[in-house]
């Protein structure tokens, strides 16, 4: 008997362990995005988007290469959410001065700078936000790959299909980021339903940056060379 606590305890600590390389992936675009921002647009210094990546990508690729995961799930926790408040000020303060810039200073920008750093807010809400919905969603991409039974934030097609699905599915990474492009383009819920407050109160946040992206900023550029 006393030698099966400690077993048990090592089979406890390997839990199954999504991948994060599609993750991985999304979290390298957005830095890539914001840094090739031009210099009027770009709310931070140079290297602070490179230094953001290297914070985050970090503990991700050890989960990838370690079995001691608790500490490293605390981390990436941790680092997650940071990033997520980090990114999502600066695409707001990055619309913000597209606002000033394209109001106040209409001859300081052309239309082409308009519409590519338009884009590339665009894109980058749509990316940080499926990074937020895969963390928040069940307890975490851990608990969803042990079938923890956390309650949902988002309702999945799949969850409900029965023997179309296999039975131990679990929404991942495409999934969400699936969700995020969804919710940017359409500016309402698709095949997911949210389910929670939480979700819905980002997907709305989602929804206003990606408006007020396409509609005003992007509209304008599109004007602007048309002219």
């Amino acid at each position: 008997m006393a030698r099966s606590q400690p077993q048990a305890g090592v089979l406890q600590l390997r839990c199954a362990i999504e991948s994060r390389w599609p993750v991985m992936l999304a979290i390298f675009s957005v830095i890539l995005l914001l840094a090739v921002l031009p210099s009027r647009v770009r709310v931070f210094p140079a290297w602070v988007p490179w230094l953001t990546l290297i914070v985050l990508i970090v503990p991700m690729a050890a989960l990838a290469l370690n079995t001691a995961t608790g500490p490293l799930l605390r981390i990436e926790r941790i680092v997650t959410a940071c990033f997520f408040v980090v990114a999502a000020f600066g695409i707001i303060a990055a619309l913000k001065i597209l606002f000033s810039a394209m109001v106040r200073h209409a001859s300081a920008i052309t239309g082409l700078q308009l519409l590519t750093s338009s884009v590339a807010v665009w894109a980058t809400n749509v990316l940080v936000f499926s990074v937020a919905y895969w963390r928040i969603d069940r307890g975490g991409p851990e608990a969803r790959a042990n079938h923890a039974n956390r309650k949902p934030d988002w309702l999945f097609p799949q969850d409900d299909a029965g023997e179309d699905v296999p039975p131990d599915w679990c929404p991942t990474f495409v999934d969400y980021l699936f969700l995020a492009f969804c919710t940017a383009t359409a500016f309402s819920p698709s095949d997911a339903q949210p389910l929670t407050s939480r979700s819905k109160l980002l997907m709305m946040l989602e929804s206003i940056i990606a408006l007020v992206t396409t509609v005003a900023i992007a509209a304008r550029a599109i004007n602007t060379l048309g002219s």
